[in-house]
């Protein structure tokens, strides 16, 4: 067997070794999650916002639309505040690179994405007593 011939032997073994990895058991596939962003926050395009425990915010635009805006980690005062601030660094669009600012502690947004209004506080109080309630075994 000559140099070249041996050279394309292992050339040929490669890819066979690389295809067959590839076509062996891969992940399911999770489904496409579509980012979400809300322009022009400086200029008042937020309307409301409500605090879903320390580690997520549901965030509601001028038009009406609700964005659930999960937290990186917990934001230990989120619950308990009423104003939160919002900082975008760069654009003057809220989205997964953004902060939201709790008195001075700062909460970086891990994900964003649109969202149907939160539950309303008598419901949320409603399911948390009911979590009290149960034992739990």
């Amino acid at each position: 067997m000559s140099y070249k011939e041996a050279i394309a032997a292992g050339i040929i073994v490669a890819a066979a070794l690389f295809a067959g990895e590839s076509g062996g058991a891969s992940p399911p596939d999770r489904p496409a999650v579509k980012e979400a962003s809300i322009p022009f926050v400086n200029t008042g395009s937020i309307r409301d916002w409500r605090a879903d425990g320390t580690r997520a915010v549901y965030i509601q635009d001028i038009h009406g639309d609700w964005y659930r805006a999960s937290l990186m980690s917990n934001c230990t005062d989120l619950p308990f505040v009423e104003t939160i601030g919002f900082e975008t660094r760069g654009p003057d669009t809220l989205d997964r690179f953004g902060t939201i600012l709790v008195r001075g502690q700062r909460c970086p947004i891990e994900a964003m994405v649109k969202s149907s209004a939160p539950p309303s506080k008598r419901k949320h109080h409603k399911q948390s007593a009911d979590k009290k309630a149960s034992p739990g075994y």
